[in-house]
């Protein structure tokens, strides 16, 4: 095999691998699942990190429902801090 033979196997392998890289890096540069070495794909995620993303994103919901059921306690507890005794004593009143 002559050097020139030689030169372009190595080339053809050298630009092969270069585009395999170039491939994955953009792949996962836009997030999608990467080819391994044998053609298949790897997995996206990790399943323990997407359990814990889910039981974080509940307990956010769940706080957030907390949150804005306090809001609303403390509006009326303002409410009735910042009105007139009147006022408070006729609404009580009216509810009995």
């Amino acid at each position: 095999m002559n050097e020139d033979t030689m030169i372009f196997v190595l080339m053809i392998v050298a630009i092969s691998t270069a585009g395999w890289l170039i491939n994955n890096w953009i792949r996962a540069k836009h997030g999608y699942a990467l080819e391994n070495e044998w053609k298949g794909m790897t997995p996206k995620g990790n399943p323990e990190a997407d359990r814990k993303i889910e039981l974080l994103s509940a307990e956010n919901e769940r706080l957030t429902g907390q949150i804005s059921r306090l809001e609303e306690r403390i509006a009326v507890l303002e409410r009735i801090a910042t009105d007139p005794a009147e006022r408070t004593a006729r609404a009580i009143d009216a509810l009995r």
